[in-house]
């Protein structure tokens, strides 16, 4: 708008500047032929009327502007004294000769010329011949005009500036105090997006202020509307959130439920199988097979309603707890449960505890191990390494020099049942909740996991808060 207001002052400057120069030009011209039609109507002096030549007239009258020069021509000579110049309304001062020598030049057309006259400055000229035999050239000057012009230009260029200045600061004035009201609505809008919307329970309580949802304003319209849109999303949030509480609701109670039965069969399995008659080998094979599946399934009801008391937000124990140990005891396990792959463990001196629920960490630690023993082939070096960070967060990483997680997978490998087509499949015995697991009790102690995996190198890092000295 400053920048606008600038371009129409200039505009409106220049058009007036060049129209006021016109009107000054314009003027003058007409004291020109004014001054020079005197001498086509005045009779000579002292002959009745009658245009004897050989009468003088006066060259030179009031009335005439400052700066007037007159030159008396017979022929392209100067006649007599026929040369005035009039530097006030009652005094005539010869003009020099190179000054009449200019002004002689001026042709009598009856036209108006613009001529540079020698330590004068521009005239405007022209030259008549009258009725006595003589040319009569008069010249008025062009500096008052343009001395106008300039002054005009000298006074306004200030004016529209300071003018400018001044419209841009009251018009920041207003402008701020105009969208005042939508700052608040733009904050309003961040607070929301800072919200965490996509997960649990939220309370969409932020609003727009009731004074900034005036329907007769446009911003008040766009605070109603948000607030409007606010209410909706409220809504659909405490839907999705009832549907989540059912659905988290229903597996808690259905891995609760199947845990009998499961446990029932696996106890049937394994009386039939080692009863004191014998049975044919193919019924002992499925009797086996019987025992496996119920064991997976049993693992994998258990996961699931791990996850489902996690999703409830069931708190968990918050006690000291011996990472050191945890981490050398899941190694171990995981040496016998995959003598073929190399295990190396990385640990402190000092014991590194921090607070939290123990057999829930020794699960993650449990977890990440078995997710490298499952999707590595035989030989992998896995390594363990835990340490005390100097922001007093304690760290874990568990990394390998498999073949890697695929690059489309690595986004979703902390979601539930994520698998990948070769690796991750039933067959090698993977749930697809193992990771799913170690997110989900990570979060519960307020912290954080992440992985970086490329062909020859993954490496998965556990954050946790509270970092505490222990005892070896």
């Amino acid at each position: 708008m400053v920048a606008l207001l600038a371009i129409v002052s200039l505009i409106i400057g220049v058009v007036t500047t060049l129209s006021l120069r016109d009107y000054l030009y314009d003027q003058i011209d007409a004291q020109v032929i004014s001054g020079a039609n005197r001498f086509v109507e005045q009779p000579p002096k002292g002959d009745g009327g009658k245009g004897r030549p050989d009468q003088q007239r006066p060259l030179l009258s009031p009335g005439q502007p400052a700066g007037t020069v007159v030159v008396k021509l017979s022929g392209t000579q100067v006649k007599d004294s026929g040369v005035a110049h009039l530097t006030a309304f009652s005094e005539n001062t010869p003009a020099s000769e190179a000054q009449t020598a200019i002004l002689s030049q001026v042709a009598a057309d009856n036209k108006i010329h613009t001529v540079e006259v020698p330590d004068l400055g521009t005239y405007r000229a022209a030259a008549v011949l009258c009725n006595d035999g003589y040319t009569y050239v008069v010249a008025v000057p062009r500096g008052t005009a343009t001395a106008t012009v300039l002054r005009v230009v000298g006074v306004g260029v200030p004016v529209v500036a300071g003018g400018v200045l001044l419209a841009a600061g009251i018009g920041a004035l207003i402008i701020g105090a105009s969208l005042r009201p939508l700052r608040r609505v733009a904050a309003t809008a961040s607070r929301v997006a800072e919200l965490p919307l996509d997960r649990g329970e939220v309370a969409l309580s932020v609003r727009v202020p009731e004074a900034d949802t005036d329907p007769r304003t446009e911003v008040g319209q766009v605070g109603s509307a948000l607030n409007r849109m606010l209410g909706h999303v409220a809504n659909a949030l405490a839907a999705r959130q009832a549907s989540e509480t059912r659905v988290r609701q229903f597996v808690a109670d259905a891995s609760h439920e199947l845990r009998t039965p499961l446990a029932a069969i696996r106890g049937y399995a394994e009386v039939t199988r080692r009863g004191r008659e014998a049975v044919p080998p193919d019924v002992a094979h499925a009797l086996r097979r019987v025992e496996s599946e119920s064991a997976r399934m049993t693992t994998l009801v258990d996961d699931l309603l791990l996850l489902a008391r996690l999703d409830s937000g069931r708190p968990l124990e918050d006690k000291p707890v011996d990472l050191s140990a945890l981490l050398v005891d899941a190694v171990s396990d995981a040496h016998v449960a995959g003598p073929e792959h190399r295990w190396r463990l990385d640990v402190p001196e000092e014991a590194v505890s921090v607070p939290g629920d123990a057999p829930r960490l020794h699960q993650v630690i449990a977890n990440l191990l078995a997710n490298a023993r499952t999707h590595t082939p035989p030989g992998t070096v896995v390594t363990s390494s835990l340490w005390a960070a100097p922001d007093g967060y304690t760290m874990i990483r568990v990394t390998d020099n498999g073949p890697g997680i695929p690059a489309d997978l690595q986004a979703e490998v902390f979601e539930r049942f994520a698998r990948g087509d070769s690796s991750r499949s039933r067959a090698a015995g993977s749930t697809g909740l193992g990771l799913a697991i170690v997110a989900a009790v990570v979060e519960a102690h307020h912290g954080t996991v992440s992985v970086v995996s490329r062909p020859g190198h993954t490496e998965f890092t556990v954050r946790l808060p509270g970092s505490q000295p222990g005892h070896s």
